[in-house]
């Protein structure tokens, strides 16, 4: 009883742990400054952390050596820093574990100079599922 009592302690004092789950539509809502930057419309940009999220701020993957964190799936080598390498180049000057929670201003922020920099083929899922057809992640407001 008492590991019961504990863990709803434990998740009432920190909420911020759990993942927010994002509709497409509200993720349409907090992106809106990103439609048209760089070239990239809303629904690409939806389309894509679609496909590697899930609009799921908590989405952690290991790949080849790096982590990528959040929704934009921004690596720990070259993006941000973390506990686990200490060789990051971090030039979004920010930890990694910022880009779980559910504030996307940093990772925005972020993302848009990967996009500078890096352009939209950093995200792998874009080309082939998100640059064409795209009318059905459009959010549609009744």
């Amino acid at each position: 009883m008492m590991s019961l009592v504990s863990l709803f302690l434990v998740s009432t004092l920190f909420p911020a742990l759990q993942a927010k789950q994002f509709t497409k539509c509200e993720l349409s809502q907090v992106l809106k400054d990103m439609d048209g930057y760089g070239g990239i419309t809303l629904p690409e940009w939806i389309c894509t952390i679609f496909h590697m999220t899930a609009y799921d701020t908590q989405t952690i993957i290991h790949n080849n050596g790096r982590t990528e964190y959040g929704l934009f799936q921004i690596n720990n080598k070259l993006w941000c820093r973390d506990k686990h390498i200490h060789q990051s180049r971090n030039i979004c000057n920010i930890s990694c574990e910022k880009f779980l929670d559910d504030d996307l201003t940093d990772d925005m922020m972020c993302a848009k100079k990967i996009l500078n920099s890096e352009g939209i083929d950093y995200w792998l899922a874009h080309k082939p599922l998100c640059s064409e057809k795209l009318e059905q992640w459009l959010c549609e407001k009744p």
